[in-house]
């Protein structure tokens, strides 16, 4: 075993043994910077003793979720915690951390547990979409840069335009099979089933009577006609109810006979149910919120200015409550309905780049702290370079609240520029570091990349000397 495997299984005990054991656990995962526990007893994890950890940049509770923020290594820490869970900490039998079980116990039905429940199965249905998403929108990124929109390296017939083209357009296009498979991990169902009615979807021949005008229906149930390539909404409700169905049939079909006939039957009963009712109900849901926030951030009145300063500005308090899931949902499905976005994309670009500035600005001001200084250092680094602002929200930020004004300020400024400029973003989960601003490459003009890079640096310079000439308060030392 290598050193570093070493600290990764030392941490992964260290949080295992804090949020109760696997035996307290019902499903864990991961994103890009955060363990996600489900757990049977939320009340076990002490915040402040898991905080203590080392390696620990923060904790959160969202979603119905204990979330545990690592950073750039959490999939390392992920894999640790999988191998140290299996029979090495106590002599009870641990839980199959590989396998997800609906183990969790059961809440009151209230709207705030309704809601927590829709956000927790969205995220954790798109959240893995998220490498794929910023494949799409790499490939897109270099036909718009390119191509005959700005550089004119590659011709429109080359072969080398039309392999970028089509992987990323293959990325949006099969979200409904890819959002089969992950839905389904979600409502602990049939994963080959729920990818199989995705691409049921997007058969082709499926394909072209749904984009027919003839009359088409499913056991002589009228199917309404709707486009399904890159929709999300219509596959995971499918999913959902599909779920209710095999477990039902699983259940009261026997052994024998489970193997040849569940699968089948499940997806029979599925197709009128996806088809001709959830399917439209999913593309009407889709479309009513894409055309919504898309109508809003093409007015340009001063509420859509409004409200991208305020996400400027907001931004970062969402991402440390979890809340901003709730935008990142309608904004991935503006990008699947119409391929871009100019509301939250805008505000949350100029929040990013403030965090990188708040971190500048303490680096720069902790001229007599040496300690400070290579902390901050550090977190700027992260944060520009790496695309992981949570070790400056958790190690800088949150202990130092002071920087919250310098945070706020920066990333509504340069947001201000950026809904005054109209910016439109072209590429949906791209780098979240100093390259992100190249996924408002793209459209008729250039200059909406110039106005994005003008805003951004606005947001990142704006909070670089509101930090340092208000200060950070205590020393970091104190803190951790």
């Amino acid at each position: 075993m290598n050193k570093k495997n070493g600290q990764y299984e030392a941490l992964a005990l260290a949080i295992l043994k804090k949020v109760g054991g696997p035996q307290n656990i019902s499903s864990v995962t991961h994103c890009m910077t955060r363990l996600r526990f489900n757990l049977k007893d939320s009340n076990i994890p002490n915040d402040d003793e898991v905080k203590k950890i080392s390696g620990v940049l923060g904790v959160a509770r969202s979603g119905g979720q204990y979330q545990v923020v690592i950073g750039q290594t959490v999939s390392d820490v992920y894999a640790a915690l999988l191998d140290v869970s299996k029979g090495k900490l106590t002599a009870e039998p641990p839980i199959d951390l590989n396998v997800d079980k609906d183990l969790e116990k059961k809440n009151k039905l209230s709207l705030k547990n309704i809601g927590n429940a829709i956000l927790n199965k969205l995220a954790g249905s798109l959240t893995p979409l998220i490498p794929v998403l910023m494949v799409g929108g790499v490939f897109k990124m270099l036909v718009t840069i390119l191509g005959p929109q700005m550089l004119k390296i590659l011709a429109v017939n080359s072969d080398l335009y039309r392999t970028f083209a089509f992987v990323g357009d293959a990325c949006f296009y099969f979200l409904p099979i890819l959002v089969g498979y992950t839905a389904a991990k979600q409502f602990h169902t049939s994963k080959v089933l729920g990818m199989l009615l995705g691409a049921i979807m997007l058969q082709p021949d499926f394909v072209k009577i749904s984009m027919s005008k003839a009359a088409f229906s499913i056991y002589g149930i009228p199917m309404f006609k709707v486009n399904y390539a890159s929709s999300i909404i219509p596959i995971i409700l499918t999913v959902w109810v599909m779920s209710y169905v095999y477990a039902f049939l699983n259940k009261h079909i026997g052994p024998t006979l489970r193997t040849i006939f569940v699968a089948p039957i499940t997806v029979a009963i599925m197709l009128p149910i996806s088809l001709c009712v959830l399917g439209p109900l999913g593309g009407i849901i889709g479309d009513g919120f894409s055309t919504m926030l898309v109508k809003f951030g093409n007015q340009g009145g001063v509420m859509t200015i409004l409200t991208i300063v305020t996400i400027g500005a907001l931004w970062e308090f969402m991402v440390l409550t979890g809340m901003h899931l709730v935008l990142m949902t309608t904004l991935l499905l503006v990008f699947t309905q119409v391929g871009h976005e100019g509301v939250v994309s805008v505000g949350a670009l100029c929040a990013t780049f403030a965090v990188s500035g708040v971190a500048l600005g303490a680096a720069l001001k902790a001229a007599k702290s040496k300690k400070d200084r290579a902390l901050f250092w550090g977190f700027f680094v992260s944060a520009f370079i790496g695309g992981v602002t949570e070790p400056t929200l958790y190690g800088l930020i949150l202990p130092h609240k002071r920087t919250f004004l310098s945070l706020m300020i920066g990333g509504a400024c340069g947001a201000l520029y950026g809904a005054i400029a109209q910016i439109i973003n072209y590429m949906p989960a791209g780098a979240s570091n100093f390259l992100s601003v190249l996924g408002f490459s793209g459209g008729v003009s250039v200059m909406n990349l110039i106005n994005a890079i003008i805003a951004a640096g606005i947001a990142f310079s704006v909070a670089a000397l509101a930090t340092y000439l208000i200060g950070y308060q205590s020393k970091i030392s104190s803190t951790k």
